[in-house]
């Protein structure tokens, strides 16, 4: 099934347009003649059924026959990531948390970070390949990068986490802590981990320490493993 992505789409829309790559891709690739069906989602959680109106290869017109209202899970997951060095390692995780299951994604920028600038419009890219590819409804919401510090100082109603890898600090595994049906917000390091001031100031704000297992995790592995095991322990 081929899956559409068009985040400007209301629910009482009659048509979509769709732009000349995407028109391009349904009449050369997809050989879809009118009257065929096409899927499309504005990534809010609708799926828009529709037929094919004209086969114009720069700019296709579809018909919205009907709509499917995707019903909202009972907990959300943010997670809160130090960009890594290499941005293909970072793409990966944006790309994979996607397709397991993710709300929304902020780039902090720590004390030991190695990537300070991040390429928002790249990543949102990324974001909607993968929301297409795993047939989900739903695009993560992508936040503006943010310092650690300013980060941490926010009002925050979650159920908070922090994955650090200091030896000294006493951690549960995470899908030890999980409380079902909440709101979660766990914070990933950098390559070179969080400082210790960054953890005591995380632990101050409540965050609480947790264990992704026992081997020594990449960053974009951490995050993805945290991001499997709230959804795994809600199945």
């Amino acid at each position: 099934m081929q899956l559409f992505f068009n985040p400007s789409l209301q629910q009482d829309d009659k048509q979509v347009q769709f732009p000349k790559d995407e028109s391009k891709h349904i009449v050369k690739v997809l050989r879809k003649q009118i009257g065929d069906q096409l899927l499309v989602t504005n990534g809010k959680g609708i799926l828009f059924n529709t037929r094919l109106l004209n086969n114009n290869h720069n700019k296709c017109l579809a018909e919205i026959e009907s709509i499917e209202i995707e019903e909202k899970r009972s907990y959300k997951i943010h997670i809160a990531i130090a960009p890594t060095k290499k941005n293909d390692r970072f793409e990966w995780f944006l790309e994979k948390a996607t397709e397991i299951g993710i709300d929304k994604i902020t780039p902090i920028i720590c004390d030991h970070s190695e990537r300070k600038v991040v390429k928002l419009d790249r990543f949102e890219r990324i974001l909607q390949s993968a929301l297409k590819q795993s047939l989900q409804y739903n695009i993560p919401e992508l936040a503006e990068p943010i310092s650690f510090q300013d980060f941490i100082n926010q009002e925050n109603t979650d159920d908070c986490f922090i994955a650090h890898c200091e030896e000294d600090e006493e951690k549960n595994p995470l899908k030890n802590n999980i409380e079902l049906q909440q709101n979660y917000t766990i914070l990933i390091g950098p390559e070179g981990d969080f400082s210790s001031e960054e953890i005591k100031t995380a632990l101050q704000k409540n965050y609480k320490p947790v264990s992704l297992g026992k081997n020594r995790l990449r960053t974009e592995t951490a995050a993805i493993v945290a991001c499997h095991t709230i959804n795994l322990v809600h199945e």
